[in-house]
């Protein structure tokens, strides 16, 4: 008997389609319902007129991410699904998402904007059912794609709709238990429930204990939770049994396709009676697909997309050949857009399962992009300039729809903050595009490299510096909107509320200093450049000119950086604490902050001390939800000693700090945190000696010196949870995983001076990291930026999904007994916690060594002594 399995796998076979189990084969019954073919049952048995009926080959699963995804073919077909599922309205989105699909889909189609050809393509081709109410958007988008390829085109295009909540939706009508009419629809991570168009619940595959229907009842029996007593099995009334057991269906495809690691075996057929249905999913599960696609050496064979002669709007003809190359000039297999390695993500947090094996012979296919050190560092720039257009996002977007629904919030504090910070990321998204065509020109990914020498930067960062000098009207308002922020008491609840938001993965006050500190940013790359060029390279006189109009820029807004990094690091030291009424005074600098031992009648107790230029404080870990430092007592600077008095009390890295009303003796974890101590608090003597203003009492009134209980705080969270695989960026919003909080537990100090250089020293980049016991290597979108590795898919994803603090590990590289024979890989350790990490070439190797050497080896510099009163 001839199967329909067999008719499918031939399909396949004649596309040259190797993963094709993504795909099904759907037509609408004599109930105009779409159903899909179930391939191991005869075509009769299912199709009343068969002969009358349309099969639709088209995707059936959709993958969370579009990099899971091997084949360039079969990105390309995904390409499709979404253009026809936005032609037919399927795919709801705003128009400015919409107006973006279709621009890319139209450069894949008849390639760069051309103002008459691509109105008359508009005209003539409708990708939207409201398409000309926002042609003149698309057209805008479109010709921003200035030699982008067909498959570069498709990539976004999957990007940018793998993000919308639409995104491989089929909704199935129901209504729940009071009547209230619903949509019911199944994904990847499990059930979920549409009101209209809107997501309002979502039941995961892991909560999910059966999945059943009876009659035209559609029931979800949930796993026991102990926090939710009622209701443990969900019933939802649809229109017939036949639509119950249609959707029951694909919800059990789904599941098996996603969450089973083999296919699963059919049930034994009972002797005498039948119970149920002995339906079950048939061919490949998507981790059987990884596994093949990556472990085949099958041929690939060219394939063709419509050309100009047969598509109505003149594409040109485009051939995809078996590297995955466009036209001779396009993606490897496997590669994104950007030429980096795209490995099928099985688990992107920081877990040892479903690491990612990267093949020798797709390591291989990498190197064959550019090897000159300033391409690298050139990519620096693109891969930093994307995060730091991410920030901007964060400000110009997330915390203004938030600030938008508040009633409270005041107008004049929303209309600084937009007219300083939305005119800059206006100019930095225009500036990332150019770098992107740049390095995709350098990389040879279109065939523009043929038409000029695209190899240089220079011109693009002395075009858009220029440009940025424009701006330091707005550069000059951020430290106003601080203050502002600040000042208003209506605002505290809302930033406040906002920084337990995963998109704001830092203190939000961080964000705002964030354009000062990328002028560092762009100043340190072209210290670079011009360092590896010689003055008779081409490039070098533009990047010379662009570095002297940073540097101007950068001597004339210095002042301006440093009172400000100083007044947001009080403001941020002031939520750790309680116990302080007012810490952020003119006058006051921050020096230093960690821990040290105190010796009392108990003998030592670990605390954690706070170094400023007029006092010193020390605290003990509260208890409040937060886990805020609970201040125990303050010591002026004025008039204050210090001697070591490791001898006289016998406890190793002692020493005594006499004051005028009373002396303590603490130690330090070892002779280098001692050192740094010593000298940073002899130079805040001497500060604090040389300063006019009095000295203000930090406590607030309701605490004195001499009363402050030296009972130490519990400890709420282990080294185990900060080293872990997912950090406390997932448990009490943010506040358990600050600077303070990292070395009270790493036992270790940070001092201002440690801070300043941490704001030059972030980096941005795609990294592969495999754990100590493991084999696989797992490719995550890691940043570098306080003191922290935050690890993301990739980077258009908008908040980390786990962080890792570094201030207390070793960074090395690993010894031959370790096995790691891979190049440019470093290790980073901390007791028993050890992680390897490899990057791309010697010169981002040296810049991640570089960059978390500065985060793992706190320097002991003293503050320049010419630093006045900040504000």
């Amino acid at each position: 008997m001839w199967l329909l399995s067999m008719l499918f796998d031939l399909v396949c076979v004649h596309l040259n389609l190797t993963e094709g189990d993504y795909f099904g084969l759907e037509y609408q019954d004599h109930r105009k319902m779409a159903v899909w073919l179930d391939l191991l049952k005869p075509t009769l048995k299912q199709i009343r007129r068969p002969k009358n009926t349309i099969l639709r080959f088209v995707v059936k699963f959709f993958p969370p991410d579009h990099t899971l995804l091997s084949e360039e073919l079969t990105r390309y077909l995904f390409a499709l699904q979404v253009k026809r599922d936005l032609a037919c309205g399927r795919l709801i989105c705003n128009d400015t998402s919409a107006a973006l699909m279709v621009s890319h889909i139209i450069q894949s189609e008849i390639g760069d904007f051309d103002e008459t050809q691509s109105w008359q393509h508009l005209l003539h081709n409708k990708y939207l059912p409201d398409q000309d109410a926002i042609r003149d958007k698309i057209t805008d988008c479109h010709r921003q794609h200035v030699g982008q390829t067909p498959a570069v085109s498709d990539y976004h295009l999957l990007e940018i709709a793998r993000r919308l909540e639409m995104y491989g939706m089929r909704l199935h009508p129901a209504k729940d238990r009071e009547g209230t009419k619903l949509n019911l629809s199944v994904a990847h991570t499990g059930v979920l429930v549409f009101q209209g168009y809107t997501k309002i619940n979502a039941f995961n595959w892991s909560k999910v204990r059966k999945l059943s229907f009876k009659r035209k009842r559609f029931l979800i029996k949930l796993r026991a939770d102990p926090t939710n007593a009622h209701h443990d099995t969900l019933e939802f009334a649809m229109a017939s049994r036949d639509c119950c057991k249609i959707f029951w269906k694909i919800c059990v495809e789904y599941h098996a396709f996603f969450r089973l690691f083999e296919e699963p075996k059919p049930k034994p057929k009972p002797i005498l009676f039948t119970r149920g249905s002995s339906f079950r999913f048939s061919g490949r599960t998507q981790k059987q697909i990884i596994d093949y696609v990556k472990d085949s050496e099958l041929k690939k064979i060219p394939f063709e997309s419509p050309g100009s002669e047969d598509s109505p709007g003149g594409s040109p003809q485009v051939v995809v050949n078996g590297s995955g190359s466009v036209n001779g000039q396009g993606l490897g297999q496997g590669q994104s857009p950007e030429g980096r390695l795209l490995s099928p993500l099985t688990s992107p947090l920081l877990t040892d399962a479903g690491c990612v094996r990267i093949e020798d012979e797709e390591e291989a296919r990498r190197k064959k992009f550019p090897t000159d050190k300033a391409y690298f560092i050139a990519k620096e720039l693109l891969t930093t300039e994307r995060t730091y257009l991410k920030d901007l996002q964060v400000i110009t977007e997330s915390f203004h729809g938030v600030a938008e629904k508040d009633e409270a919030f005041p107008e004049s504090v929303k209309n600084l903050i937009s007219t300083s910070y939305d005119p800059l990321y206006k100019f930095h998204q225009g500036f990332l595009k150019e770098v992107e065509q740049r390095l995709a020109q350098w990389e040879g990914r279109s065939n523009a490299h043929i038409k000029g020498d695209y190899q240089r930067i220079g011109d693009i960062l002395l075009k858009n510096i220029q440009g940025l000098r424009q701006q330091t009207v707005h550069l000059q308002k951020h430290s106003e909107c601080l203050v502002e922020l600040e000042s208003i008491r209506k605002v505290e609840t809302v930033c406040r509320d906002f920084e337990q938001q995963r998109v704001c993965y830092l203190p939000f006050n961080i964000f705002l200093l964030r354009p000062l500190h990328r002028l560092l940013h762009y100043k340190l790359i072209l210290e670079r450049l011009c360092k590896h060029y010689p003055p008779t390279h081409d490039d070098f006189r533009d990047c010379r000119a662009a570095l002297a109009d940073i540097s101007e820029m950068v001597v004339q807004l210095q002042g301006t950086m440093m009172k400000m990094e100083n007044f947001q690091k009080l403001l941020e030291l002031k939520k750790d604490l309680t116990g302080i009424d007012i810490l952020a005074i003119p006058g006051r600098e921050f020096i230093r902050l960690g821990c040290l031992s105190k010796l009392s009648g108990k003998g030592l107790q670990q605390r954690m001390f706070f170094l400023f230029s007029d006092s010193l404080v020390y605290t003990s870990r509260g208890m409040t939800p937060s886990n805020q430092f609970k201040v125990h007592g303050q010591l002026p600077l004025y008039g204050m000693t210090i001697r070591e008095s490791e001898e006289e009390w016998g406890v190793p890295h002692s020493f005594t700090l006499f004051g005028q009303r009373q002396s303590v003796v603490v130690a330090a974890s070892c002779a280098s945190e001692m050192e740094r101590w010593v000298e940073d608090i002899r130079m805040a003597i001497d500060l604090a000696e040389q300063s006019s203003s009095p000295n203000a009492d930090l406590l607030s009134t309701s605490l004195s010196d001499n009363k402050l209980s030296e009972d130490g705080g519990a400890e709420l969270e282990s080294e185990e949870e900060l080293c872990g695989s997912r950090s406390s960026l997932e448990r009490q919003g943010h506040r358990g995983n600050t600077t303070v909080h990292v070395c009270w537990h790493r036992n270790t100090s940070v001092s201002m001076v440690d801070f300043s250089v941490a704001v030059e020293n972030q980096l941005s980049g795609n990294l592969l990291r495999k754990f100590k016991n493991s084999n696989g290597w797992q490719k995550l979108w890691v940043v570098f930026t306080n003191f922290s590795l935050f690890f993301y898919k990739s980077h258009q994803d908008d908040y980390p999904l786990a962080s890792l603090p570094l201030l207390g590990y070793s960074v090395t590289v690993p010894s031959e007994s370790e096995n790691i024979h891979k190049d440019y890989v470093f290790k980073l350790h901390f007791k028993s916690h050890v992680y390897y990490f490899r990057s791309e070439s010697e010169y981002t190797f040296e810049r991640w060594m570089e960059v978390i050497r500065s985060a793992t080896c706190s320097a002991s510099r003293p503050l320049p002594s010419t630093r006045k009163d900040l504000y």
